[in-house]
């Protein structure tokens, strides 16, 4: 090699050392000036590029990437080609990152052109293709065309697979790229130090291809593709924990997160693993801060993060458990041949053919190099069939959600602490469907009341109405299922009711009644107070839902004065007729409300013809 091409070298060398310099710096830049020092990285590589340019002219045609051939045999050459693409992929990125977008797809592409499609498994080559492909992945995914980010990921996905089966020699990487030749140390040559050079190669090849995963993940969930997405989330998490190329808080949260859509697919084993995985990891990370032995802020932010991310952790521990004992209820339901109500999570829209995917990617679906059994252990994946097995899932998920409420308190945290004790209503609902007892069903939902009624004392329906209308339809409920076990165990017994017995449930009505109206009541226009001509897609079914309650409750009341009796009565038709006409007008609600329309029609018929007897019966006495 002459000493005119050393020296090249030399130049793009020390150039290239400040552009690394520059963009490491670049997170320390002011705010007022988020970008100096990415802009003065790219004036240099824009001086690399012209030197690259004025000395590759005279050996080939820019445009497409290839050498004349009476230059191919010139050493080097190649070599020259690769630093160019190195460049533009460097000028593309920081023009993407100074949100320059056309032009960083431009200078990408340029990468792509002057590097022969032929060449790019060469190992001077295969790592500048490798992160330039991702690089217009990440970039089509900014524009929201999931489609083509996709695209250039796969292509980005199966240069790894050919590269890493076809060829013998390991990658070299950018930095060396732009060393190689300029090392005179005779040590330089020795077998230690070009391990250490594969080795960091191999570190920039593998860690390329685990963001390449990663971005995948979040590609194909974009794309609606979730099973798929799941399975490059965990690949790349298992990447990641092997290599040792994480943040411990960071992993734990991520894998956490990713057994919630397992959870949805009701895949609890592995959802459980990933819990397990994540509870591990921060119990690791609470020994290594404690013997670290940080000092002021540095240890209180880590401490702080480390609990705010616990919680979060603890809360999807909880909703393993409350979806287990949703998905037991609903499994028992279906066995019995009974409709399954409204509020069992389903599963997201999917091809079979995605499916499928996961079904038979379940079984690698697993931390091997974990010892998690002991975390795994501490609660069952299988579905409850009694009490006792519905009992154990219970008490693990409230343990866990009162951890949860240890880092989200209400005076700090509202909407969270809030959410928090809806779950804890929702544990003691199904926990109440195994119960067999009518006295301790009644009990469990008293308690649902006792948690959910001192939150409404502390929110104020002005910035919270949300919650607000998601708690008063759940006391609703919860007061109706009352007076209804109630009314069974009142129609199951041949003796007659005492006036206690009557007046509970006649006050349990009330309740329901209460909230309901509460609820409906918040639906009205500000304005004028009267009811919205239509309702919203996501409050049309839950707006019918609570006068179609209201008309059954008004009916349900036990009150022997007929003037009384009769005002219930045009109560109840009032409701049930809203339900009617709202339906006839708006024909997009007759399929979200179905047997509940069928219902509201016959109870009208059948509700009039008894407040016909009644005003008769009245004529009658007066």
């Amino acid at each position: 090699m002459d000493d005119n091409y050393v020296e090249l070298l030399t130049t793009l060398r020390d150039k290239y050392e400040k552009v690394r310099r520059l963009l490491e710096d670049s997170k320390k830049d002011p705010e007022d000036d988020p970008y100096r020092s990415k802009y003065a990285a790219r004036e240099i590589l824009n001086d690399i590029k012209s030197i690259l340019v004025k000395i590759l002219d005279d050996v080939g045609d820019i445009g497409d990437g290839e050498t004349s051939g009476e230059h191919n045999h010139m050493p080097g050459v190649f070599h020259l080609w690769s630093l160019l693409g190195i460049t533009w992929l460097n000028l593309g990125t920081i023009a993407v990152e100074t949100e320059e977008i056309s032009t960083g797809e431009e200078q990408l592409m340029q990468c792509l052109k002057c590097i022969p499609e032929e060449k790019w498994l060469e190992p001077k080559a295969v790592l500048v293709i490798l992160c330039t492909l991702q690089q217009l992945g990440i970039l089509w995914a900014q524009r929201d065309n999931a489609e083509k980010a996709k695209g250039f990921l796969e292509r980005a996905e199966k240069l790894y697979s050919e590269f890493r089966e076809l060829s013998s020699s390991p990658p070299v990487d950018m930095v060396q790229l732009f060393n190689i030749g300029l090392n005179k140390d005779p040590d330089d040559e020795r077998e230690e130090n070009q391990t250490n050079k594969i080795l960091s190669s191999e570190n920039s090849m593998e860690k390329a291809h685990t963001h390449t995963l990663y971005y995948l993940a979040q590609v194909y969930g974009t794309l609606g593709n979730t099973s798929k997405s799941a399975i490059y989330c965990h690949t790349t998490l298992k990447r990641m924990l092997e290599r040792k190329e994480y943040e411990v808080v960071d992993w734990a949260l991520n894998s956490a997160t990713l057994s919630q859509f397992f959870i949805t697919r009701n895949y609890f084993k592995q959802a459980k693993h990933h819990l397990a995985a994540s509870s591990f990891m921060l119990d690791q990370f609470e020994s290594e801060v404690i013997k670290e032995g940080d000092q002021g802020e540095e240890l209180e932010a880590k401490w702080s993060n480390f609990h705010h991310r616990s919680a979060d952790v603890a809360r999807c521990w909880a909703k393993y458990g409350l979806v287990l004992l949703t998905a037991s209820r609903q499994r028992l339901m279906k066995m019995a041949g009974e409709d399954m109500d409204d509020d069992v999570e389903k599963n997201d829209a999917e091809s079979e053919e995605d499916t499928t995917l996961l079904k038979d990617s379940t079984d690698q679906l697993w931390f091997t190099s974990l010892e998690l059994l002991p975390y795994e252990e501490q609660v069952t994946d299988k579905y409850a069939l009694t009490f006792e097995d519905a009992k154990g899932i219970f008490l693990n998920a409230q343990e866990w959600l009162r951890k949860a409420q240890e880092f989200y308190q209400f005076d700090s945290h509202a909407s969270d602490y809030v959410q928090i004790v809806q779950d804890q209503s929702q544990l003691y609902k199904y926990l109440a469907f195994f119960e067999e007892n009518e006295e301790r069903q009644c009990r469990m939902h008293k308690r649902r009341v006792d948690l959910l009624e001192p939150i409404m004392k502390e929110l104020n329906p002005q910035y919270y109405m949300l919650v607000c209308r998601q708690i008063w339809f759940e006391l609703a409920e919860i007061y109706s299922d009352m007076m209804d076990i109630k009314l069974v165990k009142l129609q199951e017994t041949d003796e007659r009711p005492t006036p206690h017995a009557l007046r509970k449930i006649n006050i349990l009505a009330e309740q329901s009644i209460s909230n309901f109206n509460k609820y409906v009541d918040s639906l009205r226009i500000h304005s004028t107070n009267e009811m919205p001509k239509k309702f919203d897609e996501d409050t049309v079914r839950p707006a019918l839902l609570a006068h179609f309650y209201l008309g059954r409750l008004y009916s349900k009341i036990i009150q022997p004065d007929k003037k009384a009796q009769l005002e219930n009565i045009c109560e109840s038709i009032k409701k049930y007729k809203f339900v009617v006409e709202y339906c006839e007008e708006h024909k997009e609600a007759k399929e979200v409300m179905g047997v509940e329309l069928s219902i509201s029609k016959e109870m009208v018929t059948l509700l009039s013809l008894k407040m016909d007897r009644v005003k008769k019966i009245l004529e009658q006495q007066a």
